[in-house]
């Protein structure tokens, strides 16, 4: 058997899990009646960037404290990966749901694939920088340990590579000291494991869903509070299901078609979801556009604008307030043209402040493992 560390067939993904499932907490997934709404796409582990624009969009103060009273923020997933302070990002967030709550405001914090990637123990996209943060005294000891786990385990399988030199030396150098402390953080019992199982992958707001991918037609028939549940279902076994809507390259957390795809086919699925949620607009990230982008006359609106810094994007996100949609980009508020309006004046408007803007191309990144890849 080849060894790969960051295969969730491999042996390694094994230790630290047992076959057991998590209870279910349904979480609510329907907000009516909300005033003040800011939408930001994915982060990818760049806690600056992040800060930045919520300090712009008046969410938070210059001491990283909720400010924003009774507005609700939404994260529409793929916090982790890329930049190396996800950590920094998600222990941000979970201050700011407290501090928000209490200040009768709401932190929604959506699933994207990356979430569940994680979960999943799948860390091809973790940066190695990263693991520093997690590593403490005892790091050196806990790989160690982890390390001999392993090759028992390869043994009982009559699995050992023929060198166990050069294996030793190739493991130590991909699995940096705080690897498995953060291996077990996302663990179900770990910090950060036991909170991204309690999200959701998909919520209504007024007039509007949002959720990281988008819905394509496999999945059109299903309602909100069906997504959440299969998809929570998944992420609460233990291993994360293989097989799913959860790592469907068409399920929510990873379709692309609303933010890719020709818009001419697509229209009468994007009516029949509209129809279906009870809504006007659909709020999707995933998929880097060089600013906040409404789609089929503004009932889709792109707000992956590259935030983290390996993109290279713009500061920029989606603000809705009484009903009204702008885009905060570059701490300048845009009339967002989501009734049919025409785009072109809004997209001078955004090149006026952008000059020269960054590409925001989306790194290399594999499409959910098949059966016959893995």
């Amino acid at each position: 058997m080849q060894f790969h560390p960051n295969n969730r067939r491999a042996l390694l993904a094994g230790l630290f899990l047992l076959a057991w499932a998590v209870p279910c907490a349904r979480a609510q997934d329907d907000f009516q009646g909300i005033k003040r709404v800011v939408a930001v796409g994915d982060v990818h582990g760049d806690y600056g960037q992040f800060v930045s624009v919520l300090q712009t969009a008046g969410l938070i103060d210059t001491k990283a404290k909720w400010i924003g009273g009774k507005a609700h923020l939404v994260q529409t997933g793929d916090l982790l990966d890329r930049a190396p302070e996800a950590r920094e990002v998600m222990d941000l967030l979970m201050e700011l749901e407290a501090q928000a709550a209490k200040a009768g405001g709401s932190v929604h914090v959506l699933l994207g694939n990356h979430e569940v990637m994680s979960l999943a123990g799948d860390l091809r996209y973790v940066p190695k920088e990263e693991y520093t943060s997690y590593r403490d005294p005892n790091s050196s000891r806990l790989r160690e340990t982890y390390y001999r786990q392993l090759v028992k385990e390869m043994s009982r399988k009559n699995a050992l590579p023929k060198n166990l030199t050069e294996f030793r030396t190739t493991f130590i150098l991909e699995h940096p000291l705080g690897w498995v402390e953060r291996l077990r953080a996302f663990q179900p019992e770990g910090k950060y494991g036991k909170w991204l199982r309690q999200q959701n992958a998909i919520i209504r707001i007024n007039d509007a869903v949002f959720l990281h991918g988008g819905i394509s037609r496999k999945y059109i028939s299903q309602t909100i509070r069906q997504i959440n549940d299969e998809i929570r279902a998944e992420i609460n076994q233990v291993p994360v299901a293989e097989r799913g809507m959860a790592t469907d390259e068409y399920g929510p957390l990873w379709y692309r078609g609303l933010a890719e795809g020709r818009a001419q086919p697509l229209e009468e699925d994007v009516a029949q979801m509209l129809r279906n949620y009870g809504v006007r607009h659909i709020v999707i990230g995933h998929t880097p556009q060089t600013a906040v982008l409404p789609r089929f006359g503004g009932k889709v609106i792109v707000i992956d604008v590259g935030l983290s810094r390996v993109y290279g994007g713009p500061q920029a996100c989606l603000v809705i307030e009484q009903g009204k949609y702008y885009a905060l980009h570059r701490g300048h508020k845009l009339d967002l043209p989501v009734d049919g309006g025409d785009v072109l004046p809004y997209l001078q408007s955004v090149g006026a402040l952008d000059p020269r803007p960054a590409v925001s191309q989306r790194p290399a990144e594999s499409k959910p493992e098949t059966e016959s890849e893995k």
